[in-house]
């Protein structure tokens, strides 16, 4: 059944009981809140729940491809929307496998750029293949993650990597930078294909199927100019009026967590690439200090077998330490770098979000103002302000379920990274210890030997 009257509070922080509204339910002309008496008659739309914070979740069976924010064509019955979308973290089986790797370097007369080949492996029935092999550069990912924030304008979209220099490289076309974004686009490729909606979405289908010619001439059907800067004129236009008025205050609290998330993992980052530079130095130092004994030891016959059981000792050192640097370069830093990279793209969700509140308050503050007794001009104002109604309602509630999906899975990447930097860290320093202790073990037993023949000798003198 479908339910087409609206909840009076756009938090949406209130339950809405069972059973009520649905088709029955009327719109009181369309005249919006402040203007007539609340309706009460979204009986399927999403609640928050008062004592677990937790939103009611949306059911499975299909994506939320065409609820868009921003279009015109978004439904307004909140009753199809809740059945779309679904943020629960329960066991499935996967169904779609993809890998980015072989990068390849193109020259040409105006430009050298990187190629990747993307696989995909899938068992969906909406594919005709099971297997695509692709290749893409950047700017086709770049166009890949506008086309989702386009049609998603509040869901979170993972983040791609900087477009020319990541932290620690200079080189654009060096090995290791290009190893570091090769992994980066996996990640996020794989993000998307691990997302209840974007998974779904059609440009992310053809971006992995489609070959590189007709990919270009896909890309050229986006949106026009004037379209492209009718939204930019809106978002700047939200801004200079000022505040959100009503904004519901868990979207405020989103804000401000944001705000301090963002400020830690910057500093954990920055500290994280201080000790990675110190390690560095360290190791090289040690590459330097293991060979002086062994050279010392040519030179001091006495001692040469010490010197050199010490040159070993640093040697071994040596490769854990290099061997810890690369597990702090491959799995610490790429998650920290990325959460920052994550704070940026919140930020923005939650200002796209509050365009579309900004829109739906300054028309109810237009027909409030306005003075007029044409009753066909207030039921066409009103209609309007009831279709920005929903799409703050849709909006609000894609958000909050997304979410906390973004939380439960940035909680589980966080603990899963500092285990296992302080299991590499235990193991580091056990290594060091036991290859130490080897040494003074077999310097004891020499003395030892060496004293047992000194007092042999005396004893036959």
């Amino acid at each position: 059944m479908e339910a087409e009257g609206r909840v009076p509070e756009p938090s949406l922080s209130q339950p809405v009981p069972a059973g009520g509204g649905g088709a029955e339910a009327d719109r009181s002309l369309g005249v919006p809140r402040g203007v007539r008496e609340p309706l009460v008659a979204a009986a399927e739309v999403l609640a928050l729940d008062d004592e677990e914070d937790d939103l009611e979740v949306f059911s499975k069976d299909t994506s939320l491809a065409e609820v868009n924010s921003f279009s015109p064509s978004i439904p307004i019955s909140l009753s199809s929307m809740t059945n779309q979308y679904k943020c629960e973290d329960e066991p499935e089986l996967r169904d779609l496998f993809i890998t980015v790797d072989d990068p390849e370097s193109h020259i040409t007369a105006i430009e050298t750029f990187i190629t990747y080949r993307v696989l995909t492996k899938t068992s969906r029935g909406e594919f005709d293949s099971s297997e695509y092999e692709v290749r893409r550069r950047y700017q086709d990912f770049l166009w890949l993650k506008s086309k989702l924030e386009e049609v998603h304008p509040t869901l979170i979209i993972p983040p791609l990597p900087e477009k020319f220099i990541m932290k620690g490289m200079v080189e654009r076309f060096s090995e290791e930078f290009i190893e570091t974004r090769r992994k980066a686009l996996h990640k996020f490729l794989n993000r998307i294909a691990e997302h209840p909606t974007l998974t779904f979405n059609e440009d992310f289908k053809i971006f992995l199927t489609v070959q590189a010619w007709e990919l270009s001439s896909h890309k050229k059907q986006g949106p026009g100019l004037l379209s492209r800067m009718g939204q930019t004129v809106r978002a700047v236009a939200s801004t200079v009026r000022g505040g959100v008025k009503n904004r519901p205050e868990i979207f405020t609290e989103m804000n401000n967590y944001m705000e301090t998330f963002s400020q830690k993992i910057s500093v954990l980052d920055k500290i994280a690439h201080r000790i990675y530079k110190e390690e560095r130095e360290y190791f090289n130092e040690m590459k330097e200090y293991g060979p002086i004994h062994t050279l010392w030891s040519a030179s001091e016959e006495d001692i040469a077998d010490s010197l050199k059981g010490v040159a070993s000792c640093i040697d071994k050192c040596c490769k854990a330490t290099e061997k810890r640097m690369a597990g702090l370069s491959e799995n610490l830093l790429p998650v920290l770098h990325e959460y920052i990279l994550y704070g940026e793209i919140l930020m923005g969700v939650l200002k796209r979000r509050d365009q579309i509140q900004s829109e739906l308050d300054s028309r109810i503050d237009g027909l409030a103002n306005k003075k007029t007794e044409n009753y066909l001009l207030i039921i066409q104002f009103s209609e309007e302000i009831g279709k920005l109604e929903d799409k703050v309602e849709c909006a609000n509630n894609i958000l909050k379920a997304d979410w906390d999906r973004w939380k439960q899975n940035m909680q589980r990447d966080m603990r899963s990274t500092f285990t296992n930097v302080a299991e590499s860290n235990l193991h580091y320093y056990e290594e060091c210890l036991a290859t130490w202790e080897s040494f003074l073990a077999s310097q004891r037993v020499d003395l030892h030997v060496e004293k047992d023949s000194e007092d042999l000798s005396n004893i036959c003198a």
